[in-house]
């Protein structure tokens, strides 16, 4: 699958590989590469699972295999806290000020 330059995509590259991995850390993290994925404007029309060129929002450059187009935050941050909803009116309302 080819994508068009100027998609908005994620690339993916390896920084460091286990042997170049500064001698502190922890054995288990020295055992792996250290990657970096970048999101960017696609540079030149690319097929997936190629070397790619993008520019970040920042204009910064930056080059991996090309792993998702339009890619999206897959996190969140959990379930609403019920105790946490009201404690900004209770703290403002403790502190003597509006509590809306």
């Amino acid at each position: 699958m080819k994508v068009k330059a100027g998609t908005w995509v994620q690339v993916r590259a390896t920084v460091l590989s286990p042997g170049e991995r500064a001698p502190a850390v922890p054995p288990d993290t020295a055992r792996v590469p250290l990657e970096m994925r970048v999101k960017g404007f696609l540079l030149e029309e690319t097929e997936m699972g190629k070397e790619a060129c993008v520019s970040t929002v920042t204009g910064r450059r930056a080059r991996g295999t090309l792993e998702a187009v339009e890619p999206w935050h897959t996190h969140g941050f959990g379930e609403a806290i019920p105790e946490l909803l009201t404690i900004g009116p209770e703290l403002r309302k403790f502190l003597g000020g509006d509590p809306s």
